[in-house]
């Protein structure tokens, strides 16, 4: 099948939280705008972000409270404070203070505006197929010290008919105030792709294959996973034993019961899909083989050592998908150990892979991620969030693997990370993408993400934008150029 992805572009990865701005994190303000404008101005055609769920309080974006909800954290306050929903918001207080502000506002707001209390119910019932019972497993996370929901007393973990009615009765305001933080999510969310829009910039998006075990979704609609009757996994998704680990991966989140899902058309897949797309023009399929066969642990293992690969149902699934929602602007997170039959599901829809330039050096010419070896319908990456940064990694190579890197680029150890960054501009890849820390020559000090650590991952942020004239957004225009992305 032809692919979707036609046009040589260019995009940078960089996500929300990572963006500059008086809050905690970066949030969904002028500064997402600023950068669009820069992105667009040095060529860019696409930007690219992480999830953009909750997340729990280890922070990852891919470990999510709902795969259908926007991250309020990620809500400029300063917006609210302009139209007059907030006030008393100061740059000095804390991230948790100036939260706790917000929720008492926000629900004052709504109380006391019959237009904007309008313009909510209208977006809650738009949402209601997740956005009650997201609203409702909020607060009852809240209510309950954070506990995972399979620890709420037993009648709220079962959903209880009468219990979760006298609970929502007693928590009508925090349920309220969950509801307008989606609403004002996603009133900020369609004002940035809008303007992204008015630029010729394309958004894209990032999507986990499982979700959350302590998760609305799972919550809600226990029978879709492999749950018990007391909440507990069964079976968990994870990775067996390969060159990267001995023991395999075990990621806890609970499988998919495939044959319930398709028995009702993957209707939770659809609306899962169709909820991104709302947001964003196209999307990362993550671990997409998972969609051809998955590796199913037993709940109670500690590591990916025991286990069996499972058919999944992944052609009648982007069937339906496709059926429901036409194009499938669909990018295959294919990386690893990739069966021929996991290749041919991609192809037979016409998705692009991805190829990592830090994992093409140091082997033989048959290495798939070499620059030589790229293919039209891939999308090229020098890194992605989970690699180190490219003067990082490079510094952190063997000295053959320098070597050889930097006799196919035809570069020297100074010309880093820019002769890496050429290359994914000159591959034959329709999409070429760059982590804005390579853009910034910055090192170790940057990265993102460590795979199988929780401790100092999600938390780098840029200080400031770099200005319109600044050497990274130069170099990129000309690249752009000259590579006709």
């Amino acid at each position: 099948m032809d692919s979707w992805l036609k046009q040589r572009s260019a995009a940078v990865l960089l996500h929300i939280s990572s963006l500059p701005g008086p809050f905690a994190k970066g949030v969904l303000g002028p500064e997402a705008r600023e950068f669009i404008d820069l992105l667009a101005e040095a060529g860019y055609k696409i930007w690219q972000f992480l999830p953009l769920g909750p997340t729990h309080d280890h922070g990852s974006p891919y470990e999510s409270l709902s795969s259908f909800a926007g991250n309020p954290d990620f809500l400029d306050l300063r917006q609210c404070v302009d139209s007059g929903w907030l006030g008393g918001i100061r740059q000095d207080q804390t991230h948790a203070e100036q939260r706790q502000l917000a929720s008492q506002g926000f629900w004052q707001s709504v109380a006391n505006n019959a237009e904007l209390a309008a313009s909510v119910a209208l977006f809650e019932q738009a949402h209601q197929d997740w956005l009650k019972d997201f609203a409702l497993f909020s607060a009852l996370k809240k209510a309950y010290h954070n506990r995972p929901w399979w620890e709420w007393p037993e009648t709220i973990r079962d959903r209880n008919a009468e219990a979760l009615l006298e609970f929502t009765s007693s928590h009508h305001e925090a349920i309220s105030q969950c509801v307008f933080e989606q609403f004002l999510f996603d009133r900020q969310w369609q004002y940035l792709k809008a303007h992204a829009e008015s630029t010729g910039v394309q958004l894209f998006g990032d999507l986990p294959i499982y979700v959350a075990h302590d998760s609305a979704d799972v919550w809600k609609n226990p029978e879709l996973f492999t749950i018990n009757d007391i909440g507990l996994c069964e079976e968990v998704a994870g990775v067996p034993p390969d060159y990267f680990s001995e023991t395999g991966q075990r990621w806890g989140n609970p499988l998919y019961h495939w044959e319930i899902m398709q028995a009702d058309g993957f209707d939770w897949w659809i609306k899962r899909i169709r909820g991104q797309f709302h947001r964003m023009h196209m999307l990362r399929i993550d671990h997409f083989r998972g969609l051809e066969a998955y590796w199913a642990i037993p709940g109670n293992s500690n590591d990916g050592v025991i286990g069996e690969w499972r058919k999944a149902p992944g052609q009648a699934m982007l069937e339906a998908l496709k059926q429901a929602l036409g194009s499938l602007p669909l990018i295959a997170e294919d990386l690893g150990i990739i069966t021929d039959e996991v290749t041919a599901l991609r192809e037979a829809f016409g998705l692009p892979g991805m190829k990592i330039l830090h994992f093409a050096f140091g082997g033989g010419e048959d290495n798939p991620y070499l620059p030589a070896n790229h293919e039209e319908n891939s999308v090229v990456y020098t890194g992605t969030h989970d690699n180190d940064t490219t003067l990082g990694w490079f510094s952190s190579c063997d000295a053959y693997t320098r070597e050889h890197a930097l006799s196919i680029l035809q570069a020297e150890e100074a010309d880093m990370p820019w002769a890496l960054i050429e290359s994914a501009m000159a591959s034959p890849a329709h999409l070429s993408i760059i982590p804005m820390q390579d853009l910034l020559e910055l090192g170790h000090e940057a990265r993102f993400n460590t795979p199988g650590t929780l401790e100092e991952n999600w938390q780098w942020r840029m200080t400031d934008l770099p200005e319109a004239d600044a050497a990274c957004w130069q170099h990129s225009r000309q690249l752009c150029q000259r590579f006709k992305r």
